[in-house]
């Protein structure tokens, strides 16, 4: 049976897409990961871009609510504050996690400045999730 991994977020735009490719990546064949929006609103281009930056390519991936994804989750990793608090209830004994991350959806400034925030905001991800994923 394998694990499985659910990162929370509200609009299952950006964060949550960060992190559920990063999980991919870097999860052991044991873990299954997904990700989910309370309100779904669709993938945002830019998380598309930065990820492929570093080699991961989440243009697959699609936003979803909690529903559409497995209700055995042993594991939920909320990135924002609004996804803890509405945070569906999953059955049996789930551990639950949560990251406090800034959502790059609203950074405001030239280009240059919002992709900064995109790729800050990934690479604060990308670690938590390594360290998520780590033994021990």
């Amino acid at each position: 049976m394998r694990k499985k991994i659910l990162f929370l977020c509200t609009g299952n735009s950006c964060r949550s897409q960060m992190a559920e490719g990063s999980g991919r990546k870097y999860a052991p064949e044991a873990v299954e990961i997904h990700s989910a929006g309370i309100r779904p609103i669709g993938v945002h281009p830019l998380a598309v871009q930065i990820m492929t930056e570093i080699g991961i390519d989440i243009s697959d991936q699609y936003s979803k609510g909690p529903d559409e994804v497995p209700s055995d989750i042993d594991t939920v990793v909320s990135v924002c504050d609004n996804a803890r608090q509405q945070c569906p209830n999953y059955p049996g004994n789930v551990e639950r996690i949560h990251w406090s991350i800034e959502d790059p959806y609203y950074a405001q400034g030239t280009q240059d400045q919002i992709l900064d925030k995109f790729r800050e905001v990934r690479e604060d991800l990308g670690q938590r999730v390594k360290e998520l994923l780590s033994p021990g």
